[in-house]
């Protein structure tokens, strides 16, 4: 049972879906975006098709315009009803996912709801992964006004590049490291952005979390590596399976499937895919 809208920051407010699981977390955030002190709302991932989680998110206020972080289902499911439920078009980067609208192009800056929002393509857990970011919304007026403070005013939206809990997974062919990697170089330049994730709690500091990652990758690509000498065989050869055996043992089932996905994709990443 939802307890409606949480307030995040003074253009954000969240919607937790009722679809928890492993690779959900507690559920996918369906966002809501306003800078207009209660008019039109901007929808971010509708989430699945769950009748009262997209009636909360119609009755939020009248929706102006829904997006698309990436094509995943449980982000993607709700669109089509919600936008016949309240006329809004649907724009994503993958032209299939958009109803009445363009696919959503890198750089390009939507006016919404009385917001500036600025999407960024960030590929790496899906080829169609987009980021959006919100401008600042610290209204306090001896706010820091550098560079800083600036950033930390800032939120960026980021889907399934950046969870607020744990890592995110990459499957390929449509999940690739060395874009990933790229990306997390990308979001991690943007400074100490808040982090509004489409699974797991709102995080304080994209720069550093997104450097947390890289680090992340970079160890798991050693461990990938010394599984590769201790099985004696190189990256073209190695079976994802026995790999996965070496590297994530104590991986819980439940999340074994996710676990080979990485896999494949560092394997990929040494072989210079």
């Amino acid at each position: 049972m939802t307890k409606g809208p949480a307030e995040v920051n003074g253009y954000a407010r969240v919607l937790l879906a009722p679809n928890p699981g492993p690779m959900t977390l507690d559920g996918t955030n369906s966002y809501l975006l306003s800078g207009n002190d209660g008019g039109s709302v901007v929808v971010v991932d509708p989430g699945p098709l769950h009748d009262g989680h997209l009636a909360e998110l119609a009755d939020a206020g009248p929706v102006e315009l829904i997006l698309i972080t990436h094509r995943h289902h449980d982000h993607t499911e709700g669109a089509a009803a919600l936008a016949a439920a309240t006329g809004a078009v649907v724009r994503a980067a993958d032209p299939a996912f958009c109803i009445g609208g363009d696919p959503l192009r890198d750089g390009e800056t939507l006016a919404a709801a009385g917001l500036t929002i600025e999407v960024l393509a960030t590929p790496g857990h899906t080829a169609d992964s987009v980021c959006f970011l919100l401008p600042s919304a610290n209204t306090d007026a001896n706010a820091d006004d550098t560079a800083v403070g600036a950033a930390r005013g800032r939120s960026v939206l980021t889907g399934d590049t950046i969870l607020g809990r744990g890592t995110t997974v990459l499957a390929p062919p449509d999940g690739s490291l060395r874009d990933y990697l790229g990306t997390l170089r990308i979001l991690a330049a943007l400074g100490p952005a808040r982090v509004l994730p489409a699974h797991g709690p709102q995080l304080d500091d994209l720069a550093e979390i997104a450097t947390a990652y890289l680090a992340h990758r970079e160890q798991r690509l050693d461990q990938i590596r010394a599984a590769l000498v201790q099985l004696g065989v190189d990256a073209g050869a190695a079976e994802v399976s026995v790999v996965t055996d070496v590297v994530y043992h104590d991986v819980d089932s439940s999340v074994r499937r996710a676990a080979e996905f990485s896999v494949a994709a560092q394997l990929d990443y040494l072989r210079g895919a």
